[in-house]
């Protein structure tokens, strides 16, 4: 997500970054180039104004400190007015201290509001909130049926009304309700008179982010009209630009609370507005990354590897399978990468993580013996062509594959 956002901002801020002196004129250039960086990005016009005067501003008392590079201090600024753009601090779901949580999920046809609702149910039963989805969308045919077989993968019932939820028992009820092509008062009428009818402790609008300034555009009329609470906004992982995110907060002073990151149900990540800003400067994303493997990775399997490791003989092909599986556990390989300090967007794009690749060396792994993983000595020029043929590669990609290996079980004996 920000691919071309990122890489641009990243040039400019390594610019100022790599003087020792700066004077107002060059804070103007530089400024200047940001706000051409984020018109480009579909960012409304007020917002990049506000974000270009504040940092103008505050800049301009940077460049008086002594004790701190003032390129650094520039950096800093335009990292704190991005968070402020997209909203300042994380801001999670309100639930109700007593009895049924219902959150009301609107927006436009295509938006991903079904699969968004089975996502976000996804992520309440992991917290323990005992969700259940009610299937509100009477016009789209296919809606109440795809719903079902959403909520049947996660294990999360489906029911007709909100009243049958909470009969059920469930502590939050998400509503997944009918979209049209566009914003009409009729449209607005039924959700006004559904809100009513339920009454909703959140109602969040699942915005297209890659819908750029009309994602904007909808956000204000549907907060206009029916009184949003948060925005989800879907498939901004294809989205290089990310004007919609940042500037739907400014414009309508609602959080982002969420992102779609994928198509299948887990991949719906809570918005933390200071993290977004570290990863569009391609300062990383550590707390993320840390999340993300505590998730994916068995800890027990994680602590063996790092004793053999640490033992005199290191590791061996075996512990190397298991801790290719604990990497592709935890996503593709770019996304990872990501969220490591210092992989702009420039570099990760030159980065050859094939995902595919990994299955390759899997595949070449799981073609050898247990004898030829606990020792790869054994592994001369026959068994290497056996292991090539089982696995469907080259001969030259299984040597490639032994050569990183003893790179790696160097370094990490060094490590």
């Amino acid at each position: 997500m920000f691919t071309a956002l990122s890489e641009q901002l990243a040039a400019v801020l390594k610019r100022l970054t790599g003087r020792g002196v700066l004077s107002e004129s060059d804070v103007t250039e530089a400024l200047r180039e940001i706000r051409r960086h984020l018109l480009e990005a579909d960012v409304s016009f007020e917002v990049t104004r506000g974000f270009v005067e504040r940092v103008r501003e505050r800049a301009v008392g940077a460049l008086q400190l002594k004790a701190v590079s003032p390129g650094q201090q520039v950096v800093k600024l335009v990292h704190d007015e991005i968070a402020a753009l997209l909203g300042g601090s994380r801001s999670g779901l309100d639930f109700a201290s007593v009895g049924t949580t219902v959150i009301l999920l609107v927006g436009l046809q295509g938006s991903g509001k079904t699969t968004t609702a089975a996502k976000l149910a996804r992520r309440l039963k992991l917290e323990q909130k005992a969700p259940g989805l009610v299937a509100a969308d009477l016009y789209r045919p296919a809606a109440a049926e795809q719903l079902r077989q959403l909520g049947a993968q996660i294990d999360v019932s489906v029911f007709d009304a909100v009243r049958d939820a909470e009969a059920a028992r469930c502590r939050t009820v998400i509503v997944d309700t009918a979209g049209r092509l566009q914003i009409d008062a009729e449209m607005m009428d039924e959700l006004r008179a559904l809100k009513a009818a339920v009454n909703p402790r959140e109602v969040l609008l699942v915005a297209d982010g890659m819908t750029g300034q009309d994602a904007v555009k909808i956000a204000r009329g549907f907060h206009e009209s029916v009184g949003l609470t948060g925005v989800i906004l879907t498939k901004l992982a294809r989205d290089a630009r990310g004007g919609a995110a940042l500037s739907i907060h400014g414009v309508t002073g609602v959080p982002i609370k969420f992102v779609g990151v994928g198509e299948k149900t887990d991949a719906l990540e809570p918005f933390d507005p200071v993290r977004m800003a570290g990863r569009i400067l391609g300062q990383g994303d550590v707390v993320a990354l840390v999340e993300m493997a505590t998730a994916a990775v068995d800890a027990k399997a994680a602590e063996r590897l790092a004793q053999k490791a640490r033992s005199k003989r290191g590791m061996d092909l075996q512990d190397f399978l298991v801790a290719l599986k604990q990497m592709q556990a935890m996503g593709p390989m770019k996304k990872v990468l990501g969220l490591l300090p210092g992989v702009n967007a420039k570099a990760l794009q030159a980065i050859p993580a094939d995902d595919k690749r990994l299955k390759h060396v899997e595949a070449i792994v799981l073609s050898m013996t247990p004898a030829e993983r606990a020792d790869v000595g054994l592994l001369n020029g026959s068994r290497k062509l056996r292991i090539a043929k089982g696995a469907g590669r080259p001969v030259q990609e299984v040597n490639r594959l032994l050569e990183q290996f003893q790179q790696m079980r160097k370094l990490m004996k060094r490590m």
